[in-house]
């Protein structure tokens, strides 16, 4: 999958325009990406085409602590970050952006590769958000 098909993914699941879809994959990887280990951050990054990476670097910290939160603050993150009116759209944004993404990490159940690797480190009541969502944890 290429950045353009990944954006047109995200835009069709929540609906928006392009530009949309870009800032609020932006905010997803950012949050995502504070969630890993340094190893994971870098793993993920391998496996995105440039422009996607670009995207998923941006305003990364020097830090290399993990920053664990679970699922209500990660979402309350992404809604502020996002400008979204309120959780539930929130949630929608991450779980669009997090099915492009299994989908680009080669496992659109998330269950295989680095889709697995990634859901693996993950705080149990962040798991559901990572699975489609007719998969149960």
């Amino acid at each position: 999958m290429d950045a353009s098909t990944f954006f047109d993914t995200v835009q069709a699941d929540l609906a928006c325009d392009r530009q949309r879809a870009e800032a609020l994959t932006a905010v997803v990887f950012r949050e995502l990406r504070e969630q890993l280990t340094v190893k994971e951050r870098a793993d993920v990054a391998a496996q995105l085409p440039q422009a996607l990476c670009r995207t998923w670097l941006d305003g990364a910290p020097s830090d290399p602590a993990v920053r664990r939160i679970h699922a209500p603050e990660f979402i309350g993150r992404v809604r502020r970050g996002g400008a979204l009116p309120d959780d539930r759209e929130a949630e929608r944004a991450v779980r669009a952006v997090f099915g492009a993404l299994r989908v680009l990490l080669g496992s659109a159940t998330g269950l295989a590769g680095e889709a697995w690797d990634v859901f693996s480190v993950l705080p149990k009541d962040m798991k559901p958000l990572w699975l489609p969502e007719q998969i149960e944890v």
